[in-house]
This record gives C-alpha cells, sequence and structure tokens, in this order.
C-alpha cells in the first residue's frame, strides 16, 4: 500500500478532506456499535418483561426512538463521509492529472521518441482512474468499516477473549493467503496493462490517421491487430481469475472454519448461562460487523491491487527527468491550497528564489515564454554579435550513429539561410538542436551569444518562430489557432496577421468566419488554408528568428503561391532559416549552407555557389537536365525544381 499512500502525500493539500473523512469514519462507527447495544437492551428488557419483572413498556418506546435517532445520525454521518471522499477524490484526480500533464510537457523531445501517443493517452486514464476510484470506494465504505472493526473487536474482548483471540486470527490468516495470490496476480496484470496501452495507443494512431486506414482499405488489418491485443488480454484475464477464485476458495474456506468456532462459544455459552439472551444477540452482530469487512476483502484486495499496479505505472512516469531548463515544471500544474493556485498561478519551488533571464529593465517573463501583458519575452540584444551560431557540433539520435558532424556557422542578424541536403541528411535536424529538442553530443549551439544548454527554455523558443511543413493546428476556432502563442492579442492584431498571411480572404467566406471551428488538426480547412494559418500565427509570435522547414512542400502549385506571399511578409526585417524545396526560394537568401553525409560541405552566396561545383552547382544542372535519373536525383534532396 505504500503506492497509494505515496498518491495521498502528493497531494497534501487535500488533508482537511482526508481529516474530515477519517473523523467522519469515527463517528460513523460510533453510531454503528451503539445500534447492537440498544438491541441488547431492549432484547433482555423484553425477556425481563415476559418474566414479569421489566421496567416497562415505557422504556421499550424510548429505547425504539434512540434506535431511531441512532440510525438516522448514521446515515447523516455516512453520506458526508461520502461527500468529503466524492469531492476529495475528485480533486485528488484533478491533481494528479494535472501532474502528470505538466510532467509530460516538461519531458525531453527523446521521451516522446520512443512512446505511442495513445499509449501515453491510456496510462493516464487507467493508473489515475483506477487509482483514484479505489480511494473512493476506501474512503466511502472501508475506512468507516475498519474503524468500526476495531471497535467490534475490544468491545468483543470485555465479553470474552477467546472470541476476540480468534477474530483476530482470522485477518494474519486472510492477509499470508493473499499474499501468496498477489505476486502472481500483479505479474499478470502487469502483462494485462501493456496490452491495453498498446491497443491504446495503436487505437489513437489508428483514428488521427483514419483517411490514410480509409485509402489503403486497410481497416479490417487494423481492426484485427486491435482485437489481437484484447485477445490476449482476455486469455491473461482467465488465468489471472482461476488464479484469484481458486485462492479465494481457500481463503474463504480458513474464514468459515474460525466463524464456525466463534459461534459455536457463542451459543455454547448463552445455553451454559455465561451469557444472557441480550449478551448472545450483542455479540452476534458483533460478529456480523467484524465478518462483513472480511467477507469483503476479496473485492477490496482486488480494487487494491489495481490500484498499486496502476499507481507504479504512474509513479513511473512522474519519475522521468524533464528537460534542463524546462518552459513549464511542478509548480505550474493544479494545486488546490489557494485560489492563486488554483487559477494556474506558479511560483518557485520552496526555498528557491524566483528566475529571471531577463537584463536589467527588461519585462519580467513567466514560465511560458511571455510577459505579464501576454508579449512574448525577448532577451536583450547583443550588438554586433551574430544572431545563430554552430560551434564544431555532433549529433546524433542514437549515439552511436552521429547524424551531424563538426558542424560550424554563423548567422548574422536579418540574414536570410538556407539549408540544403539530401533528404535525411540533417537538415531539419539543425532545427531541433537549435530549438534546444535535442542537446548536441559534442560543441556548442549558441543564440544571441546564449549557449543553448544554458537558457531557459521557454526564452529561446520565444525568441524563434517555426513553421513547420505539418500546419500542425489545433481543434478550436481559426482564432484561437492564430493566437495560439499571443492568447491575449486583440481582433484587429488577428485580422492584420491573416490578412499579411494571405488568409483573411477565405477565413471572411466562412459562416462564422474567425470564430470557425476547423475539427481536430484542422480537418476541415484543405493544405493551403491550414499552412496560411501557420503563417499567420507565426507573424503575430513576431519572434525575431524565424525557421521555415518546407514550409510549402505539401501544397499545390496555387495554394504555395499564396503561402510563398504570406512567408515572404513573415521575412521581412527577420533572421530566417529556410530549408526549402525549390530552387527559386533557395536562390533568393543571402547564403546557403550545404550539408553533404551530416557534415558542412559549402557555406557561400547564391552566386557562388552555382560555380563552385559543390551540391548547389549539381542541384542546378539536375534542373535543368530533362532526364528521368536526374529528375530522381534531384527528389532526393527534397527539391521540386
Amino acid at each position: 500500500m505504500r503506492s497509494i499512500s505515496r498518491l495521498l502525500s502528493a497531494a497534501r493539500e487535500l488533508w482537511p478532506y482526508y481529516l474530515g473523512i477519517a473523523l467522519a469514519s469515527v463517528a460513523v462507527a460510533g453510531t454503528t456499535l451503539l445500534t447492537p447495544f440498544i438491541i441488547k437492551w431492549a432484547t433482555d428488557e423484553v425477556v425481563a418483561q415476559t418474566q414479569g419483572q421489566g421496567r416497562g413498556v415505557g422504556l421499550l418506546v424510548w429505547l425504539a426512538v434512540g434506535l431511531l435517532a441512532v440510525e438516522l445520525a448514521n446515515t447523516l454521518l455516512t453520506n458526508v463521509g461520502g461527500y468529503l471522499g466524492d469531492v476529495m477524490t475528485v480533486r485528488l484526480r484533478a491533481i494528479l492529472s494535472s501532474r502528470y500533464y505538466a510532467r509530460l510537457l516538461s519531458l525531453p523531445q527523446r521521451y516522446f521518441d520512443g512512446q505511442l501517443t495513445g499509449t501515453v493517452i491510456n496510462r493516464l486514464q487507467r493508473s489515475i482512474t483506477e487509482t483514484t476510484q479505489f480511494l473512493q470506494t476506501v474512503s466511502n465504505g472501508f475506512l468507516p468499516m475498519i474503524v468500526t472493526l476495531v471497535a467490534t473487536l475490544g468491545i468483543t474482548a470485555t465479553y470474552s477473549w477467546t472470541l476476540a483471540l480468534l477474530l483476530i486470527v482470522i485477518y494474519p490468516v486472510f492477509a499470508w493467503l493473499t499474499t501468496l495470490t498477489s505476486r502472481r496476480w500483479q505479474a499478470i496484470e502487469r502483462a494485462k496493462n501493456h496490452e491495453y496501452d498498446v491497443a491504446g495507443g495503436r487505437f489513437a494512431e489508428a483514428i488521427g490517421q483514419i483517411r490514410v486506414v480509409k485509402s489503403f482499405v486497410t481497416e479490417r488489418r487494423e481492426l484485427g491487430l486491435f482485437n489481437d491485443r484484447y485477445r490476449r488480454t482476455v486469455g491473461l484475464t482467465s488465468e489471472q481469475s482461476r488464479w484469484w477464485h481458486l485462492m479465494d476458495v481457500a481463503r474463504r474456506a480458513a474464514l468459515n472454519l474460525i466463524f464456525f468456532g466463534v459461534y459455536l462459544i457463542i451459543f455454547t455459552r448463552t445455553a451454559s448461562g455465561e451469557f444472557t439472551l441480550g449478551v448472545m444477540v450483542l455479540l452476534v452482530q458483533l460478529v456480523a460487523m467484524a465478518k462483513t469487512p472480511i467477507t469483503s476483502m476479496s473485492f477490496y484486495v482486488d480494487a487494491s491491487q489495481r490500484a498499486i499496479t496502476g499507481s507504479r505505472d504512474y509513479f513511473r512516469a512522474m519519475a522521468e527527468l524533464p528537460e534542463p531548463r524546462a518552459a513549464i515544471d511542478d509548480t505550474a500544474a493544479l494545486t488546490l491550497r489557494t485560489p492563486a493556485a488554483a487559477s494556474g498561478a506558479s511560483a518557485a519551488p520552496p526555498g528557491e528564489p524566483e528566475a529571471s533571464a531577463e537584463a536589467p529593465g527588461e519585462p519580467e517573463a513567466s514560465a511560458a515564454g511571455a510577459t505579464a501583458s501576454g508579449e512574448p519575452a525577448r532577451w536583450p540584444a547583443v550588438p554586433g554579435a551574430p544572431m545563430v551560431e554552430f560551434d564544431d557540433v555532433t549529433f546524433g539520435y542514437d549515439s552511436a550513429v552521429p547524424v551531424l558532424s563538426d558542424i560550424s556557422f554563423a548567422i548574422a542578424r536579418g540574414e536570410r539561410i538556407a539549408f540544403v541536403g539530401e533528404s535525411g541528411g540533417g537538415k531539419t535536424t539543425l532545427v531541433n538542436l537549435l530549438l534546444g529538442l535535442y542537446a548536441p553530443d559534442a560543441g556548442s549551439v549558441r543564440v544571441r551569444s546564449t549557449d543553448v544548454a544554458d537558457a531557459p527554455l521557454a526564452l529561446l523558443r520565444g525568441e524563434i518562430g517555426v513553421v513547420f511543413q505539418d500546419a500542425s493546428l489545433f481543434s478550436g476556432t481559426i482564432r484561437e489557432n492564430i493566437a495560439y502563442g499571443r492568447p491575449g492579442a486583440t481582433d484587429a492584431e488577428i485580422e492584420e496577421v491573416a490578412r499579411r498571411a494571405n488568409a483573411h480572404r477565405f477565413i471572411a467566406k466562412l459562416a462564422d468566419g474567425y470564430d470557425a471551428e476547423i475539427g481536430e488538426r484542422g480537418i476541415k480547412l484543405s493544405g493551403g488554408q491550414k499552412q496560411r494559418i501557420a503563417v499567420a500565427r507565426a507573424m503575430l509570435k513576431d519572434a525575431p528568428l524565424l525557421v521555415l522547414d518546407e514550409a510549402t512542400s505539401a501544397l499545390d502549385t496555387r495554394s504555395e503561391r499564396l503561402v510563398q506571399q504570406g512567408l515572404e511578409q513573415l521575412m521581412a526585417d527577420r533572421t530566417s532559416i529556410i530549408i526549402a524545396h525549390r530552387l527559386s526560394t533557395i536562390s533568393s537568401v543571402d547564403r546557403i549552407v550545404t550539408l553533404r553525409d551530416g557534415r558542412v560541405d559549402e557555406i557561400g552566396t547564391p552566386d557562388e555557389l552555382a560555380v563552385s561545383g559543390g551540391i548547389y552547382g549539381e542541384l542546378l544542372a539536375l534542373q535543368a537536365s530533362a532526364t528521368k535519373a536526374d529528375r530522381k536525383r534531384l527528389q532526393r534532396f527534397g527539391i521540386r525544381g
């Protein structure tokens, strides 16, 4: 149960609920225990009155009234505890989910390279949901029952130590048999969870790319892969359940033998006159109270095993190390201590000062890389320093196989640079290193003379605007997507960048205009429309450094022309890095960096490289050729001519 206690400890701010539930459990136990005593007194009084020795009907009436009052109090207290348990569970789930999400957002890109999105989501739903549901069950039923049980054993001991000892023996016997069951059960449960996670991951992947699935007519295969995983869970569950119930037979049989001895003692001692009839009724009720949690123990143990297994998955994810200087940390996760915390305010960890990367006089930046006014935070410019520097950088996604080796170049402020090289040659990897998504294995990457390895990532990425080949829009409205990097932007600012990105005209034709819902990943928009929204989004961010990662390669000619006009607007007066797929685009830059086998081959202006005999000159020659082989060679560089 250590995993469960860790979860409760992780949300210490819920202590008023823990305390309230504990007090309610004690009160419920107290009122529950009063009932058999009142019935005992009533039984003894009835027996006495039948023998002509009672105190009259009036006492029986008062005992009945007392019984009603106790039952009403028990009902009220049970529901108060249930309410506290329900609210505590939901708040705990909110806190744990927020912290899990915050941790995922802070993890390095390498973590997600090895994870299916659906698996990550499925783990959240399974581990946290099962754990909090178990805690809800415990708070609403099990905890009051345990308090009642302890009191029951104490009261029983005052009448008969023999009975109390027999009842106490039940629990170590049950725990021992459960321990024998648990290890194998949890191993099978982990195997089942793996199958569920893989099935959930494939499910999310297929649904997310449903057009591809349908176009290749692979619906049956996808369903078959999904069903295979669930068939395995059925087989595992059969084995798990068979083992569990075989052991449950042993547990219950042991309990039946012990309770046989308990009832035999009660009945024979009553018959011999050691116990009155009222005491016998009291003891039978107390034994029933002690028996209830034992007979329910299988359910609670089963639920606790699932919760423990799920909580391990949760803590395994939480144990992953966040990327250094992450833009978000655990302090940004939901807490429920104060209204400020609940509204999303974050603070430095206890004992640590608030961090600030701004120079004196610069606006203070939040963890999200924005000032209090919602404007992106900026680093102060260093006069005469390059905007970007790669200094002898070596990197490989697998450290044994470098993608880049000994890369060195500098980009001046306001300069336009194009990266050219064969597909898979490391062009996008350079962008990944610039964004701090990965750390170089050797060398350094600097932005405005600050090493990316030392820079707060929120501020670093605040300096860079990126337009990817995939527009990567979110569900919601066009307005929300354009303002994604600056949610406080005015309608006028949003419309202005939409006009500059050649997006306003098509947006205005939509029934809801800027408030039109575009569906998941912008599914309701064409490729060109999505890309123009992405350009407008980058314009509104207004970062001094711009990266265009084949931003128009997936578009038709007309859409590409419209998007390119928006990109020209976007590149004005800022430093631009271009991974282009058209030589016409490359020819307009200030300098070209060519890559061959992961190394810098040449650096120069388009005119210089056109006659140097290197990669760029080769591309120009291939473009002029009409042969199929040369066209195919051109495509290896991702160039369409």
